[in-house]
């Protein structure tokens, strides 16, 4: 039984930011903990996901889900510990998959909950095995559609998502070409990773080096930067190839939209551009989560985290994902 004068650490949304990122656009602040009704259990924070998409939620504006609001808990996927249930199905000790955000505890239904299976570190069902994986496979597969021998490009290629993207791309016989930023991250992407090629987009020529690494042209791209990279990839493009528009990271402090310069080659080239959001079909992940863990357990797709320790270093560490400066997938150690 949880003790009832114990507090809850949390980090609520402070300030709509207007460009980049602060700090002080966040508030730790210390709260009761939740009491739980039936069907409910209180869950002790261990791992706390960042993603790229957060900050979409931190704006004012329309998107595919509702913004935080100001004084609000940041949203957020979790690995967490449950502590006092009054649920059936869940003891304490359980460990879960929840969507607690960014604090120390939370209470939640019991029927929102995934229990993480035994034989892999918790962590790697908020990277590879979880929604980072489930949308790399989402998006390759029934966007990208690859096929043996075709090129498939991949940005962001060290991050949470590229980086599992390329492998299952190499799994289905593509010749895999990753654009990441500095030099580690694409020594990592090929020669751990396993793609054939990375160009470094913080280099002088890099452009010319993605046209070297694509002589034959790119089939399909899955993209999570958006701007600058997105127009070079698509000078590459060939007839009827496909995009899975995943991100847009390089545009997401700016002050005003990216445009999109090279628009004539959708036309020109015939290409399918989709984008997409993984929650839209949730029935699928359990499936999806059972192919990449086997594959994680087996060893066959590798994965790389950042982690900062402790929730007040949290909104630190975003910054930093924003900025590139993580490698893999970016958690929190909250517990």
């Amino acid at each position: 039984m949880s003790d009832p004068g114990a507090a809850n650490l949390q980090v609520t949304l402070k300030s709509r930011p207007q460009g980049w990122v602060r700090e002080s656009d966040f508030a730790l602040v210390e709260t009761p903990l939740p009491a739980i009704a039936g069907g409910e259990v209180l869950l002790r924070t261990l791992y706390l996901s960042l993603d790229p998409y957060m900050r979409g939620r931190m704006d004012e504006v329309k998107s595919y889900a509702a913004s935080v609001n100001l004084g609000e808990v940041m949203v957020g996927g979790t690995v967490s510990e449950v502590v006092d249930s009054r649920h059936p199905q869940f003891k304490s000790g359980d460990l879960v998959v929840s969507a607690a955000g960014w604090q120390r505890y939370s209470k939640a239904g019991g029927d929102k909950l995934m229990r993480v299976p035994a034989g892999l570190p918790p962590s790697v069902f908020l990277g590879p095995a979880g929604m980072p994986g489930v949308t790399a496979w989402t998006g390759l597969f029934d966007i990208g559609q690859p096929q043996p021998g075709e090129t498939v490009v991949v940005s962001a290629a060290s991050g949470a998502v590229g980086s599992v993207v390329g492998q299952l791309a190499k799994e289905k016989g593509c010749r895999v070409v990753g654009i990441a930023g500095g030099p580690e991250k694409c020594a990592y992407v090929v020669d751990t990773l396993g793609f054939d090629a990375c160009v470094d987009y913080k280099r002088d020529g890099w452009v010319q080096e993605l046209k070297s690494a694509t002589p034959d042209g790119v089939d399909v791209d899955f993209e999570n930067v958006g701007g600058e990279v997105l127009d070079n990839v698509l000078k590459r493009t060939n007839a009827h190839a496909r995009i899975a528009l995943c991100g847009l990271i390089a545009g997401y402090n700016a002050a005003e939209p990216m445009g999109l310069h090279n628009v004539r080659a959708l036309l020109v080239n015939r290409i399918r551009l989709q984008g997409f959001i993984v929650s839209d079909d949730l029935s699928r992940w359990p499936e999806i989560i059972r192919e990449l863990a086997g594959r994680v357990a087996a060893g066959s797709l590798k994965y790389r985290e950042t982690v900062a320790i402790g929730l007040e270093n949290a909104p630190r560490a975003f910054i930093g994902l924003l900025k590139g400066e993580n490698f893999g997938k970016q958690l929190v150690k909250v517990a």
